[in-house]
């Protein structure tokens, strides 16, 4: 975390954040510990209207990425950002990429691995998954906070932000990035777990979903490339449970989703599909 708070501004003032022994103050003397898992909360205030991900949704969502079903998705955006003009090693500060929604610090981890020279930033409304993402990788840090409040980041600091399957606040998105920054995007498209839809009851993903993401961020954005990664996964019910209890489908049909799956074949051919776009600012 230390290594990431020449980054990061207070979110009481907007002033810079300094490290000094185990906190983060500014210069109007707002302080902010760091937790011994590592993360520092920035989230402060009245209790913020988004919900985070549960401990057991995160669970599920690590077991799911840990055996590699998504694999191909953080190729793609590894892929992707290998060619993210980024600055140089021997400049100063390093380069820098933020997640925002980074969850169990999956895809920044994948991203860090092909990009040696980046250090990253983790952002997450969940404390559980501030926690986990402390972990994801040694050049990464961690912090607790509610992008639609605004990002507790610097001006023009970061040469990459990531949202994948998270919310997106262009705005702020704008600000921290660097005049030649790049924004990258993961999207689910109306293909993506379709299989599983109807038999588990799960939140669909709107057909238009590119178009909305496009228009709300064309007044700041302009598209550069787009790229749909698809293919089918072997599911078995066990993975089946852990996708299906890992997103916005955890809160839905749950009490009765562990019988709809004793119902499916004990291995199900499922579509992941989603679309892998790069922007940057105009």
């Amino acid at each position: 975390m230390l290594g990431c708070a020449d980054l990061l501004a207070c979110p009481e003032c907007g002033q810079d954040l300094t490290a000094r022994d185990r906190s983060l103050r500014c210069a109007r003397g707002h302080s902010f510990d760091i937790a011994r898992q590592g993360y520092v909360s920035l989230l402060t205030g009245a209790a913020t209207k988004m919900t985070g991900d549960t401990p057991e949704m995160l669970d599920a969502r690590a077991a799911f990425q840990g055996v590699g079903h998504f694999a191909p998705i953080a190729g793609a955006l590894a892929r992707t950002m290998a060619s993210v003009p980024v600055r140089t090693p021997d400049s100063a500060p390093a380069a820098a990429v933020l997640e925002i929604g980074a969850g169990t610090g999956y895809y920044l981890a994948a991203i860090l691995d092909a990009r040696p020279e980046a250090r990253g930033l983790a952002l997450d409304v969940s404390k559980a998954a501030a926690r986990r993402a402390a972990r994801a990788h040694p050049r990464a840090g961690s912090v607790l906070a509610d992008a639609w409040r605004g990002l507790p980041v610097r001006d023009g600091v970061m040469d990459a932000v990531v949202a994948v399957f998270a919310p997106r606040n262009a705005a702020e998105i704008a600000r921290v990035l660097t005049p030649e920054g790049r924004f990258v995007v993961v999207t689910p498209t109306s293909r993506h777990l379709a299989e599983l839809i109807a038999p588990l009851g799960m939140v669909s993903v709107d057909a238009a979903k590119e178009d909305r993401l496009a228009e709300s961020l064309g007044e700041r954005f302009e598209l550069l490339d787009r790229n749909r990664v698809e293919y089918s996964m072997n599911l078995t019910h066990t993975d089946i449970a852990n996708v299906a209890g890992m997103g916005p489908s955890a809160h839905h049909a749950a009490a009765e989703r562990a019988e709809r799956i004793t119902a499916l074949p004990e291995v199900s051919a499922v579509t992941a599909s989603v679309t892998v776009s790069v922007y940057r600012r105009h």
